[in-house]
């Protein structure tokens, strides 16, 4: 499969290659049961009808909708009339879309029926060449999806396009630092990193990849969608995270692999006996998106009896750089290797490589790595050192060439001039038999500069001893912990606010203690984590 991904090829022309084999074979579990053969059809038709209706190899055309079939008929179908997906974090309001919308120069727009209200608000004194409803109604200037997908007159588009430079798919970063950002990644791009990821984690034809991660993620995007698809694996999808929904979806459709954050992990751990049961098909779980704590690791290992293999990397980088190999030297707390074709090293301030166990910025190059920020060349400069992506992490490299991340640079707690590394005190706190869930940030302190503060989720056991948790936890951190990393505050939470990826937004916890300073964010802010 590898070789065949290696041939400079869009992302459609190597599915038709696939489907053209796998045929009948399914592609796609959802409420409906979809082939690959039909996948090909279906996206041929929308691809033909965008481009009768004026799309242009190039444009941007977003897409609103959960995950299934739609979604990746929707994705494949943009992709092969050449134009460029521009997928819509369904959490976002519609200020916040209407943003993404006029900095993509957005021509189309294809949104599911469950968010017409938020599609109406964003596109309000917007222009768009085409727009498409999923739905059984018809709206006035809209088309319906199934129609499109179900016409068969329209020529077949045959885009001409230079993989290396044609962007693929437009993902919107961060906000937290001023307004989200289009990473612009092209077909060769993702072709490459999702040939890395199937070969890391020898993906066949036989595997069915279970993605409740949402597909506009950049994680599920590569790892879960466009690694199936050039695979020949199915998908086994599933439209949001609830833990016996998951567990009843991969005992219907026998899943071998499950994607997931740390938190839903964490989450998965208060199944019973019998739902984990269900998962006696998963042979490897996958965690990526942000640390995962040993503790949970180990935990959900001997309670699932499967491994559990952390990777890591921005969506700027395709975004897989690194994970621990299923089948080689697995070594827990690190995030791997990086995978075949990506290259990584640590690099000080100047952009100087540091030896190794030495702390400093996890930097990646390689064919994965995005074309750069759409329209903002500056902010795209800003993120090199020459061709080597910054990717704003902390970490070391050990003698085997496995990574450790320690902390995002921006979450960085330094305390009297000492440096305080959040996941260090998380992972004590996850250590703690009471705690479920824990996220620590910093807050100014006019004496020390910042301080650590703690924000944890209790486990249903210890609700009736919720009063005495923040002393215990205190003291549990005193005998494991150095004077600078304790946090000062523990505030207890009935739950830790998360994105639709389920990344724990320790933006919004930063923001408790600027509403207990009386430092209270304006209301027209637009703050966005990345996923």
């Amino acid at each position: 499969m590898v070789n065949v991904l290696g041939q400079a090829s869009d992302i459609g022309t190597l599915f038709r290659n696939v489907a053209a084999s796998a045929g009948d074979r399914v592609c796609v579990y959802d409420q409906q049961k979809l082939s690959f053969a039909e996948l090909d059809q279906r996206s041929d038709s929308v691809a033909a009808a965008l481009a009768a209706a004026g799309i242009q190899p190039g444009d941007r055309v977003e897409l609103l909708c959960p995950n299934g079939a739609d979604f990746v008929t929707a994705y494949l179908g943009i992709l092969k009339s050449g134009a460029t997906v521009v997928p819509l974090n369904l959490l976002l309001n519609p200020r916040e879309m209407a943003y993404i919308l006029s900095d993509s120069g957005a021509r189309g727009l294809i949104h599911h029926a469950a968010f017409d209200q938020a599609a109406d608000q964003a596109t309000q004194g917007l222009d768009f060449q085409v727009r498409v409803r999923m739905g059984d109604d018809a709206m006035p200037g809209m088309i319906r999806f199934s129609d499109l997908w179900q016409q068969t007159s329209d020529p077949i588009p045959a885009p001409d396009l230079d993989v290396h430079q044609a962007v693929a798919v437009i993902l919107y970063t961060s906000g937290t630092t001023g307004r989200p950002k289009g990473a612009m990644l092209t077909h060769a791009n993702l072709i490459a990193n999702a040939a890395s990821v199937i070969e890391v984690m020898e993906i066949t034809a036989d595997d069915r990849m279970l993605v409740v991660l949402p597909m506009f993620h950049a994680f599920a995007g590569t790892a879960g969608l466009l690694t199936s698809l050039l695979s020949g694996c199915g998908i086994v999808s599933v439209p949001r995270f609830e833990p016996r929904l998951v567990s009843q979806a991969i005992a219907d459709h026998g899943g071998t692999i499950f994607l997931g954050v740390p938190s839903m992990y964490a989450v998965l751990l208060r199944l019973d006996e019998a739902a984990i049961a269900q998962w006696r098909t998963i042979r490897l779980g996958v965690s990526g998106g942000a640390a995962m704590p040993l503790a949970v690791m180990a935990a959900f290992e001997d309670r699932f009896a499967l491994p559990v293999v952390e990777g890591d990397g921005p969506t700027e980088c395709g975004p897989v750089t690194c994970v621990n190999p299923p089948q080689g030297l697995r070594k827990p707390g690190s995030v791997g290797p990086p995978v075949p074709g990506v290259q990584m090293k640590i690099l000080d301030e100047q952009g100087q490589p540091v030896p190794d166990g030495t702390m400093g910025e996890v930097c990646v190059r390689g064919p994965s790595v995005m074309k750069g920020y759409f329209n903002q060349p500056e902010a795209t400069r800003q993120a090199f050192f020459g061709e080597w992506f910054r990717t704003g992490d902390l970490g070391t490299r050990d003698a085997d060439g496995y990574f450790y991340l320690v902390d995002r640079l921006k979450d960085l707690i330094i305390v009297n001039g000492m440096n305080v590394y959040p996941r260090a005190v998380e992972e004590v706190l996850y250590q703690h038999v009471w705690v479920a869930e824990a996220a620590v940030v910093g807050d100014p302190d006019p004496r020390h500069g910042e301080v650590p503060v703690a924000h944890v989720v209790l486990k249903p056991e210890a609700a009736a001893e919720a009063d005495q948790a923040p002393e215990r936890l205190r003291q549990w951190c005193r005998e494991r912990l150095g004077r600078h990393e304790i946090p000062r505050r523990f505030h207890l939470q009935p739950a830790l606010p998360k994105n639709a990826a389920g990344k724990i937004l320790k933006r919004e916890l930063r923001r408790t203690g600027e509403h207990e300073r009386g430092v209270i964010a304006p209301p027209n802010a637009s703050e966005s984590e990345s996923p």
